[in-house]
């Protein structure tokens, strides 16, 4: 049996922690559209969202960049 992902805890720990750079980062090659919704719903339970617009954006926008579908396909 596969182990849950705990992807969002672990970005949350960053960000709580003050290290916006990392979490960025890891914002910016996240699995999946699932995680980052879900990171975005345990930033506005935690009170984070709002608090750095950096991160906010990052998220946005690779919300938009995932959940877009794909421009080509492989033959």
């Amino acid at each position: 049996m596969a182990r849950a992902n705990d992807w969002t805890g672990k970005i949350l720990a960053l960000l709580k922690g003050g290290n916006t750079g990392a979490a960025i980062a890891q914002i910016k090659v996240a699995p999946t559209v699932k995680d980052l919704k879900a990171l975005k719903a345990a930033m506005i339970v935690e009170r984070l969202s709002g608090r750095w617009r950096d991160v906010d954006e990052a998220v946005d926008a690779n919300l938009a960049l995932l959940s877009a579908p794909r421009l080509h396909r492989a033959p």
